[in-house]
């Protein structure tokens, strides 16, 4: 339908469809930014901060008497909400509720409503004021740090937005229903979300994952349980999620009559009344027949219910009855849409600590920025009055000698060549400030004003400086106000991770020297005797071995640790099960690996997540760089991987190895240099560090070899390009503090070339060599006897013109398993 053209000019006529459109939208989005969503800065609703800016307005603070819920009511919709009284008294109400609010913004005297779903009293026979966190909220208001707009009736100025030096929108959390869409934000724990805050500001690239091991899920002021941690993930990542909260319980026995089941906490907005009614129904009806009586004993101490159970009744059925059939378990769904630049958007968790954030930047830049103003003002007059006090005797006179004060300040501006304030300044100061101390104080004062000057500059040119003032606004917020975690994150009972759905099963992993891996099952293997020759684990095409055979649990994980410092994680089960003389998979197509990355070292793990700080992975690169991390930091995997450790783009890793804290290292260069110091050398860093100096690099110099000793015993096998090498014992190297020189365990000269590698090895040991041409040669280790470090070494392998040993891999050593878990000198005293 289009416009018509009848009707006056002063009365156009209008099609019916545009105008309902235009004026639903313009109302829909009226509701949407002006009643119903929270800003994601302050977290508060406009009602909200409204009764926060009048509260303040009168006065109205922590430190104040009460004063009469309706007279705070009466100035917020008089003033800038005009709307019914209802619904200013009602927010009033809820902010002063410390079962709805975990962090309440209002300190209520008299009666504000109950659990039980009693309403407050009326707002005359109620007080309120602040509380002493509210100062937060409207700290710096009076320092331009927010834009104010006019209120309803353009007689009054609001603020558009709080300062707010707390992340109200996750602290206490906000719902609302708008046209279209709603938001349902949970409460959580202060302390926990602050430190979230800190970690995101040290880290720009930190994931929801990492964030959600600071911030593990909501934190509801009534406690409970949450169980299950999925929807919680669900919703930090999409912004969209739902968690099933419990109650809290524990059982007391009721003499010789049975037990009781007490309940403690209940569900966050559950309503304990409704919620006693709903068992004794439920009782009533027959539908539980084991609770006999319910009786609500809770008072001003806290909630407890209890359930005298039948004599013989088991209480943890009772109690997996009531979650199906009471409110005991309810779901909270997570909606976290806020107002963002004046438009709803959902965020996810990451994204709303980033704007609160940037909240706080913009907050300490205007506050800065005013600071400095008003300073320079200071100083201005202040440089007035010293030049007064310089020139004291000129002063009066002139003051004296003129007709009229208007006289007295031109003259004062002539003179000396002073503004007007100065001047003003100078006629307004009191005969007690010509003293001699007050002489000095001025002084004082401005060289005082003039360090407060260069500080707020600096401040102002200097990002690195605002976001240290915001670290540490922060740690003092966490300081005055954080407290402990009420709610409880446990294990869904009925959460299926895909762990779950694996049986443990005990396999063998087999890694080839070419990079193809796979698992079998333990069982595959045939069962032999001692002195049995083993069965093939492996087909291998030429010039291919099995470097690495371990035996795990289906559950267990190993680490890939990559050149590029990446680490992945896959669990056992996770890898290609394959036949028994089947290659495998290659692994570079099991991990996301980038250009020119390979996998440097496979670590296995029994139990990963409850591995305790004994353990460490020590990691070495070609640079000499050596550092020790505790485990406990590889505990959170993610799918793609993640970095183990600062690089070098330079520099690569050459070996991982998981260590007890009481191992010794010995480091091995391309020009056969060598040290050998103790594990203990290398303290524990955290996960990105780079590590420190294991040795000192010589030009065109690098590490090709190390060797963890766990056993005195060992000896270690150094092997150079011109397939020369020799087999030394351990207590041949001088044990050293890293970081020096080291000494030589093989010459490197024209006769050896450079060392291409050193492994620790023992007579039972097979080792092979790899030369550039393809050859390959198996060693036995007790074909090679143990000389001396000073020595030149003996020839391992004949190689032809232009031939060189590029590589040396330890042989998987094979592993007799019996199928009753015993050996054959074992089994003939089975039975005895």
């Amino acid at each position: 339908m289009t416009e018509q053209s009848t009707g006056s000019d002063q009365y156009p006529t209008i099609p019916i469809e545009r105008e309902l459109r235009k004026s639903y939208l313009d109302y829909a989005m009226s509701v949407i930014i002006g009643r119903a969503l929270p800003d994601v800065r302050d977290g508060l609703k406009p009602v909200h901060r409204r009764t926060l800016f009048a509260m303040r307005e009168l006065g109205n603070t922590y430190n104040r008497p009460y004063i009469k819920s309706a007279r705070i009511v009466g100035d917020v919709i008089g003033k800038y909400h005009p709307h019914g009284d209802t619904a200013a008294y009602d927010t009033l109400v809820r902010m002063a509720q410390g079962f709805s609010m975990r962090y309440p913004l209002v300190d209520g005297q008299g009666n504000f409503g109950s659990m039980d779903g009693d309403s407050a009293a009326a707002m005359r026979y109620t007080e309120a004021r602040m509380t002493k966190l509210d100062q937060e909220l409207v700290a710096d208001l009076d320092k331009e740090t927010v834009d104010f707009v006019a209120n309803y009736d353009n007689s009054l100025q609001e603020p558009s937005v709080l300062p707010s030096r707390i992340p109200n929108i996750l602290i206490n959390g906000s719902e609302g229903i708008a046209v279209g869409m709603a938001t349902k934000i949970p409460p959580h724990n202060l302390t926990e979300i602050i430190d979230g805050l800190l970690a995101l500001i040290e880290d720009p690239d930190i994931t929801v994952h990492r964030l959600m091991e600071i911030i593990p899920g909501p934190d509801f002021p009534t406690g409970g349980f949450i169980c299950g941690r999925a929807g919680i993930r669900e919703a930090y990542e999409t912004g969209r999620g739902v968690v099933i909260m419990r109650s809290k319980t524990h059982i007391e026995p009721r003499g010789p009559h049975g037990e009781s089941i007490i309940i403690t906490e209940i569900p966050y907005q559950q309503n304990k009344a409704s919620l006693v009614e709903k068992i004794a129904l439920l009782i009533k009806e027959k539908r539980i027949a084991s609770i006999m009586e319910i009786r609500d004993e809770s008072d001003r101490h806290g909630v407890r219910v209890v359930l005298d159970l039948r004599k013989d009744e088991v209480p943890e059925v009772v109690i997996n009855q009531l979650y199906k059939a009471t409110p005991l378990q309810k779901s909270f769904g997570i909606i976290l849409l806020c107002i963002v630049n004046n438009k709803p958007e959902i965020l996810n968790l990451k994204q709303i600590l980033q704007h609160f954030i940037a909240h706080r930047r913009t907050v300490v830049y205007r506050r800065t920025a005013y600071e400095l103003r008003k300073a320079e003002e200071r100083a201005h007059i202040l440089e007035g009055l010293k030049i007064a006090i310089t020139h004291l005797d000129e002063v009066v006179a002139l003051i004296k000698a003129s007709a009229n004060p208007a006289e007295a300040k031109e003259g004062l501006i002539d003179r000396f060549e002073l503004s007007e304030i100065q001047a003003q300044t100078i006629l307004d100061m009191r005969l007690q400030r010509l003293t001699g101390l007050e002489r000095d104080k001025i002084i004082a004062d401005y060289q005082e004003i003039l360090e407060k000057i260069a500080w707020l500059n600096k401040v102002l040119s200097d990002d690195g400086l605002v976001m240290q003032i915001i670290r540490d606004e922060f740690a003092a917020i966490r300081e005055e106000y954080g407290d402990q975690r009420r709610t409880e994150i446990i294990d869904a009972v009925d959460e299926i991770l895909p762990e779950d759905l694996i049986a443990p099963e005990e396999m063998v992993v087999t890694v080839s020297h070419t990079g193809y891996i796979k698992r079998n099952p333990l069982t595959l293997y045939r069962a032999q005797r001692r002195g049995g020759k083993g069965i093939k684990g492996m087909a291998t095409q030429e010039g291919d071995f099995v470097t690495n055979l371990y035996t795990a649990s289906s559950l267990d994980t190993f680490l890939f640790f990559t050149n590029k410092g990446r680490v992945f994680w896959r669990k056992v089960h996770e890898l290609p099960l394959a036949g028994r003389t089947a290659r495998g998979r290659a692994i570079v197509n099991l991990l996301e690996l980038g250009e020119k990355e390979k996998v440097a070292a496979i670590l296995p793990v029994a139990d990963l997540a409850n591995m305790d700080d004994n353990v460490s992975v020590l990691t070495v690169t070609k640079l000499g760089r050596v550092k020790k991390t505790f485990i406990s930091e590889y505990k959170r995997p993610l799918r793609k991987g993640k970095f183990g450790l600062t690089i070098r783009d330079d520099d690569e890793i050459l070996s991982a190895a998981i260590t007890s804290g009481e191992d010794e290292i010995i480091l091995v260069t391309r020009k056969g240099l060598s040290i050998h110091f103790h594990e203990s050398d290398v303290r524990g860093m955290g996960r990105m560090a780079a590590g420190v100096k294991g040795i000192t690099l010589g030009e065109d110099d690098e590490v090709v070899g190390v060797a963890i000793i766990r056993n005195p015993d060992d000896s270690i096998l150094t092997v150079t390009e011109k397939g020369y090498g020799k087999r030394t014992a351990v207590s041949e190297y001088p044990l050293q503090s890293r970081g020096g020189k080291g000494v030589f365990t093989i010459k490197a000269n024209e006769r050896n070339g450079q060392v291409i590698g050193v492994l620790p090895v023992v007579d039972d040991d097979q080792v092979m060599l790899i030369a550039n041409s393809g050859k390959i040669i198996r060693m036995p280790m007790d074909t090679i006897r143990i000389i001396g470090r000073n020595t030149q070494g003996v020839r391992l392998i004949n190689l032809d013109e232009g031939e060189l040993v590029v590589g040396l891999s330890m042989l998987a050593r094979e592993e007799e398993i019996d199928s009753n878990g015993t050996d054959n000198g074992d089994e003939e005293n089975a039975d005895q």
